[in-house]
């Protein structure tokens, strides 16, 4: 068992911003801020187009459009009229927007039965327009925008030109705006989002649903992606290792120096690296390496994620004309063949989960806090490793694994090598090498047309000559269900990727037949739940809430859990998913919309395999027994009772009468089968645990009860004060209560919503993996049924400091209100 200390994300926080705080400052003061970020996520107009017809994409096709620079018709031409378009923000999904259409189609299923594809034409276009301003004072500068997500296969023009192209969903991408802004005047940004053809096999969403950012900065400048730091402990010192790229698209020859400097976790500069000399000529870029030391370094670990800043400078004739802060960990790294990985020197057994990156109520377009939200929930869960199934993560889920203590095994797209391919594979590896999460790159997963042939190893080698050059740092691996094969892709990853124990694997016969490869599993369990269900039920498409079914090439959480922990030549394993994701209904199709495959249902309400996890993965108390005890007209019956629990023994009473004591086994679980009464279902656990180097007995007891109807709603937010920033959000998470205030576990009311204040409710969940309601309503028609006693909201802040008055109605139920606090902030720079 592993022993995790979980700190709150508010205090993480709080110590990370002032040190960074002081970092800027100590930039600032010598340099005026140079470089300049603004944020272009405000004011957007949208229209939906068509991929069918000319007419109803606003003549897109019908023209010219790419026959003369700056020749622009439609919605390309900066003085189009969008008075009537819709205005929004991005991150925005307009998929998430569309009804659930009942379809025939594999893809269309694999997508949530969203109408997304060819065969849908009138939902899978997209446009959107932003008008800005840039001063006249930035002239000289240079500009560039750049996009952190767009799904997908996107066009960009800007006031009337043709900018650039981007065929991946999941893939950044920027460029240089210069020549072509209007300063002091109105220009326009334009883009098309085509979604009519599939990147993956599951939801996906549609649109600009990440952020957009525009840079102004010197010709003279680092260029993007252009540091590279890197650490070596020593003893008790760390050598800092730096690769600064600078380009000079200026006119004339430029002298200038190089100044990096080191700030600790505090705020305190510990050490500085000053390369004089230096020079570009036009359009050339340098490249400066440099080396500096922290002496007595705190390490970046799961239980104290400290951060280190960078800042680079760059002086010429001692003035500073362009800086740069980049954040980093020190850390090492070590994989073992036959004893598994260690971070900073202590074994550290994988207990990961795989996610894809959709979200309740919003989709694909998660508001920045909401990463942060899904990571305190594994955390809590003990789960440490997070695996980008099966695409670039969005930076700020990143960002949320540094400082929250995260391991990362980060993930392209799609494996190829050609210009394409290898470009998305670049970005990724450019854009993460600096994020201390990061400790394993994936080349790819379940390539099954080329992982087991010569064009598949061709394709790795080339993959892994390129990684070479861009991380020396890190091993990287692969997603494999050809499980007991060597040849092809196999052969040349140093950490051999298992997708599947159950998918007729002999991972004891791998190891002793490849005894000098690294072994893990990739991808494990796809274990099936449905949140507060404990019947099979194909008519709705849900399956119970024990840990009893699994697909074909799948396995239980117990079975899976207990043959890793067993063998310490496996550095553990990624469990499919951590939670439920759009798209891929599992055993079930239609009106079953989402997966069960999560440990947590979308909204991150816990399953109960959740508590099985955690009995096994922290060293917290956990006494955990279900299903709940409300079976009105099966008195008598024989219920299953389950326990989860890390205690050495239980003991389980009905209405104060013993149903027998039980020995907890290791990674197991203990079950009673009990003839239903209603009243009290109570559990007393026992265990031994080691405090001061003593050797204690602790006591626990946990209880369910039968519970009468839903007496009055209460709502919980995970923070009662956010930033009034425009972007902050506080996750509610709703249920109800009978009038003796115990909680109705099996209640499915519909929830009227109603918010008062500079603030909005941005979408509605509840974890049915079944229901076919909004996750977007009306403005004043937000609602949402509860599911097995749960539903949730997702409020997001204005930028007017003030409090925000929720209030929740259900029919003759007490209603409930809560307040939240917006709190004066300074937004984030933007245009």
């Amino acid at each position: 068992m592993s022993s995790q200390t979980f700190i709150p994300y508010t205090m993480k926080k709080s110590l990370f911003l002032f040190s960074i705080l002081l970092c800027l400052a100590a930039v600032s003061s010598q340099a005026g801020s140079p470089r300049e970020k603004l944020l272009m996520d405000r004011g957007w107009k949208f229209h939906l187009g068509s991929a069918s017809s000319a007419e109803k994409d606003f003549g897109y096709g019908s023209e010219a459009l790419f026959a003369k620079a700056g020749e622009a018709y439609g919605p390309v031409s900066p003085d189009f009229k969008d008075e009537d378009w819709r205005l929004l923000d991005v991150p925005h999904d307009w998929m998430v927007e569309q009804e659930f259409v009942k379809s025939n189609s594999p893809n269309v299923l694999s997508h949530g039965y969203k109408p997304a594809g060819r065969i849908y034409p009138e939902t899978t276009i997209g446009w959107y327009r932003k008008a800005f301003t840039v001063p006249e004072t930035d002239k000289g500068k240079r500009i560039r925008i750049r996009f952190d997500g767009v799904f997908r296969d996107c066009k960009v023009w800007l006031n009337g030109h043709y900018m650039v192209s981007n065929m991946s969903g999941y893939s950044e991408f920027g460029f240089d705006v210069t020549d072509y802004i209007w300063f002091g005047k109105k220009n326009v940004l334009v883009v098309r989002a085509d979604a009519t053809q599939y990147e993956g096999w599951f939801y996906e969403g549609a649109g600009i649903y990440r952020h957009v950012w525009m840079e102004k900065y010197d010709p003279l400048h680092i260029t993007e992606y252009g540091v590279f730091v890197h650490t070596e402990v020593r003893n008790n010192t760390a050598a800092i290792f730096t690769e600064t790229e600078i380009n000079n698209q200026g006119d004339q020859n430029k002298e200038f120096e190089l100044e990096s400097q080191v700030w600790s976790p505090d705020g305190q500069r510990v050490d500085v690296s000053i390369s004089k000399g230096l020079a570009a000529n036009p359009l050339q870029n340098v490249r400066s390496n440099q080396e500096m030391k922290v002496t007595d370094p705190q390490l970046w670990s799961l239980e104290t994620p400290v951060l280190y800043t960078l800042v680079s400078l760059i002086k010429v004739g001692g003035q500073v004309v362009d800086s740069l802060a980049t954040r980093f960990g020190i850390r090492t790294l070590e994989f073992d063949k036959d004893k598994g990985f260690f971070l900073n020197g202590k074994r550290v057994e994988i207990q990961g989960v795989c996610n894809h990156q959709d979200h309740a109520g919003v989709g694909s377009a998660l508001p920045d806090r909401l990463q942060y939200y899904r990571i305190e929930k594994l955390k809590e869960m003990g789960c440490n490793a997070y695996r980008t199934s099966h695409n670039p993560p969005t930076r700020e889920l990143l960002d949320a694994c540094d400082k929250l203590g995260m391991l990362v095994f980060d993930e392209t797209r799609l494996m190829g090598s050609s210009p394409e391919y290898m470009g998305q594979f670049e970005r990724l590896v450019l854009r993460d090498r600096n994020h201390p999460s990061v400790f394993i790159w994936s080349i790819g997963n379940e390539e099954w047309v080329i992982q087991g042939n010569e064009t598949g190893h061709n394709i790795a080698k080339s993959l892994m000559a390129r990684l070479k050059q861009l991380d020396p740092t890190r091993l990287f691996s692969y997603a494999g269900n050809n499980v007991n094969e060597w040849k092809g892709v196999n052969e040349l990853v140093p950490i051999r990727g298992f997708n599947y124990m159950n998918n007729n694997a002999d991972i004891d016969k791998y190891h002793k037949d490849h005894p000098s490869q690294i072994l893990m599993g990739s991808e494990e369990a796809s274990t099936l739940c449905t949140r507060g269900i404990y019947f099979k039920d194909t008519v709705k498409g849900y399956v119970p809430d024990y840990d009893v079914t699994h697909p074909g090439w799948g396995a239980l959480a117990e079975t899976w859990w207990k043959y890793y922990s067993a063998r310490p030549y496996l550095l553990g394993a990624f469990v499919w998913t951590g939670f439920d994701y759009r798209g891929e209904p599992t055993p079930y199709e239609w009106p079953c919309i989402n997966s069960h495959f999560g440990i947590m249902d979308v909204c991150g309400f816990p399953k109960n395999n959740y508590y099985y996890y955690k009995s096994w993965w922290t060293a917290d108390d956990v006494l955990h027994i279900y299903p709940h005890w409300n079976w009105k007209g099966r008195e008598g019956d024989t219920i299953s009772v389950w326990c989860n629990s890390n205690c050495e023994s239980v003991d389980l009473l009905l209405n104060g009468k013993s149903l027998g004591s039980k020995k907890m086994p290791l990674n197991g679980h203990l079950e009673w089968k009990v003839a239903y009464h209603p009243g009290t279902l109570e559990a007393h656990g026992v265990r031994n645990v080691m405090k001061d180097g003593k050797k204690s007995v602790r006591k626990i007891v946990t209880k369910i009860e039968t519970t009468s109807a839903p007496f009055t709603i209460v709502i919980t937010p995970d923070r009662s004060s956010i930033k009034a920033d425009g972007e902050d959000v506080s996750v509610v998470n709703v249920s109800v209560r009978d009038e003796k205030g115990r909680e109705v576990p099996d209640a499915m009311n519909l929830i009227k919503f109603e918010l008062k204040g500079d603030g909005k409710i941005i979408g509605v969940g509840n974890g049915d993996p079944s229901s076919h309601e909004a996750d977007k309503c009306p403005e004043g028609k937000w609602q949402r049924k509860l599911f097995n006693g749960k539903c949730q909201l997702i409020v997001q802040s204005g930028r007017a400091a003030g409090i925000l008055i929720l209030t929740a109605t259900s029919g003759s139920m007490k209603p409930s209100t809560a307040v939240i606090q917006m709190e004066t902030c300074r937004p984030r720079s933007d245009i």
